[in-house]
This record gives C-alpha cells, sequence and structure tokens, in this order.
C-alpha cells in the first residue's frame, strides 16, 4: 500500500502572488496597535500610582484623581472617600479589558489574516487561540465590546449626580444597542456553523 504524497503547493502567477502578499501591508497596523498597547500600559500606571498617593494623604494625586474621573462633590475633597476610590478602579479594569480587546485584535487578527503564529505547543498559547478564524474573533470581540461598555456605564451610575439625565438615557441605549448586536452576531454566526454541514453533503 502506498502512502498518498504530500500535496504539492501549486506556484501562484505575479498577479495572484501580489494580491496575496498584499497582507502584509496589514502589519504596520498591529504595530501601531501594539504601541497603542504601551499607552495603555503607562496610562494604568499613572492612575494606580496617583490612586496610592491619594491614600496616603498626597493632596496633589487626589486632585489629579477628581479631575480625571470627572467626580465632583457638594464638600471640597480631603481624602479618598468609597465612591472616587470605585471610579477609580472601574478606570482601571477599563484599561485593562480594552487592553484585552486589543490583544484579541492583534494575536487573533494577525493569525486569521496575516500569517501564521506557530503557536502549537507553546505552553502559553492562549486557548481561544487553538480555533479562532474570523467568526470567532467577531463573536469574542462584541463580548468584549459589551463588558467595556457595561465598565463604563456602572461608571456612570456610580458619578449620576454629575451627569445630566439625557447623558444617562443615551448610554443606557447605546449599551443596549451594544447587547443585541453582539446577540445577533452570535445567533447568525450560530446558522452559518449550523447550515455549513448541511450545505456539505
Amino acid at each position: 500500500m502506498h502512502e498518498n504524497p504530500k500535496p504539492v503547493a501549486s506556484r501562484l502567477g505575479p498577479l495572484p502572488n501580489l494580491i496575496f502578499a498584499s497582507r502584509w501591508l496589514q502589519l504596520p497596523l498591529y504595530i501601531g496597535l501594539i504601541l497603542a498597547q504601551g499607552v495603555y500600559v503607562y496610562h494604568f500606571w499613572v492612575e494606580l500610582v496617583h490612586l496610592i498617593e491619594a491614600a496616603f494623604g498626597n493632596q496633589a494625586a487626589l486632585a489629579q484623581l477628581v479631575a480625571s474621573m470627572g467626580y465632583k462633590s457638594d464638600a471640597p475633597l480631603t481624602s479618598l472617600n468609597e465612591t472616587l476610590i470605585m471610579l477609580v478602579v472601574l478606570a482601571l479594569i477599563d484599561v485593562v479589558m480594552i487592553s484585552n480587546l486589543l490583544i484579541m485584535v492583534i494575536i487573533g487578527g494577525y493569525e486569521t489574516f496575516v500569517s501564521r503564529l506557530n503557536l502549537e505547543g507553546h505552553p502559553d498559547q492562549p486557548e481561544w487561540l487553538s480555533h479562532v478564524n474570523a467568526s470567532v474573533l467577531k463573536v469574542k470581540l462584541a463580548t468584549a465590546i459589551i463588558g467595556i461598555s457595561s465598565i463604563h456605564l456602572l461608571k456612570t451610575f456610580i458619578n449620576a449626580q454629575n451627569y445630566s439625565e439625557k447623558v444617562l438615557i443615551w448610554q443606557t441605549v447605546i449599551h443596549i444597542a451594544f447587547l443585541f448586536s453582539a446577540l445577533a452576531i452570535a445567533l447568525a454566526d450560530r446558522l452559518m456553523a449550523h447550515s455549513a454541514p448541511a450545505n456539505g453533503h
């Protein structure tokens, strides 16, 4: 019994080769997102240092936090209160979730649309990357955006006295729109997954 020979990749013509090679034009975009990730890391540590300094009574750091969080109170703040701490912590979580979104776009997008990373067997390979494709990436991105929107909405509700009723309503409506969009994407992905085997027969 003879083993089936491995398929040999056919040589592409000049035009198909140029079109296929154009995927590398996305590489600077992913490098740019990596640099944006660095900016978020810097922003995270700046806010964290301000929080720690304010906890030890640094008034300049406290004023910086109040200004960056858009927090206002009837009485002047001389120390951290629970509301301000929650707002800062939620802002830090927001940065982490956006950073996670960037990682999914950078790694998943590069693997899906540019070139293989050859991470099979690597101990640090993300679990989701083993079965990533355009549809899976789309659903994961939609889920991550909902998480980020939830954090923003929670920050707004905690600091609701400093926002108008119109802002509160519109942020809620936009969050609900994100929810329905994610449900529609997940439903469409499931319908396509069910129809694919049927079309194969």
